[in-house]
């Protein structure tokens, strides 16, 4: 109760519910980030006055299209790049892999993954600005290793291309784009932007 400058961290702001039947949800939001009327700030929860004068509100979204424009106003908006392949590799393999080998009790011996199986998973599994869905593949393969050795079968897993990566985690969702350089028929070239890079369709 003696803090006079803490820093609230609001988290995935973009998901706040609008137009809900008890209220506009971001309401309170324009006046908490609001200097000059945020220092008598009523909580109507309390029932109480609240000086958020010398509060360091931060919020984090995943995009902004949802935000109401005039809360998205009185924000300074920094844009966080996603993880490039290359990132997401050492992340896998340092903190990943070892997090779901040690939870799922799978030693080295029983799942062996090689580099070109880990950038297999993140290209056509795992495309993403974070690593949570990639995260959510390595923990699919280490239970699906971990029910094989319960199920009796010792026999050490190697994962090592594309087709043995499919065996366990089925079709990719993601399939790798193919440059079509010789015309075909039907076919027409397009380039979209999404919010984990740019793409070629086809």
């Amino acid at each position: 109760t003696a803090t006079e400058n803490p820093v609230f961290l609001i988290d995935e702001i973009d998901k706040l519910g609008r137009n809900s039947h008890s209220g506009d949800a971001a309401a309170p939001w324009l006046e908490v980030l609001v200097p000059e009327q945020n220092k008598d700030f009523l909580d109507h929860y309390l029932d109480l006055p609240v000086d958020c004068s010398k509060v360091f509100f931060i919020t984090t979204a995943n995009t902004t299209d949802t935000i109401p424009s005039a809360l998205l106003d009185r924000m300074e908006v920094i844009h966080l790049s996603g993880y490039t392949d290359k990132e997401k590799f050492h992340i896998a393999k340092k903190h990943l892999i070892p997090k779901q080998r040690e939870k799922n009790s799978v030693s080295a011996h029983a799942l062996e993954i090689t580099e070109r199986a880990i950038f297999d998973i993140i290209q056509r599994y795992g495309r993403e600005a974070g690593v949570r869905n990639l995260e959510k593949q390595f923990a699919k393969l280490f239970r699906k290793t971990a029910f094989r050795l319960a199920s009796g079968n010792r026999r050490p897993l190697k994962v090592d291309s594309p087709s043995s990566v499919e065996k366990i985690l089925g079709v990719p969702p993601y399939q790798a784009e193919v440059n079509l350089q010789s015309g075909v028929c039907g076919v027409a070239t397009g380039l979209a932007w999404t919010a984990f890079g740019g793409e070629v369709l086809y």
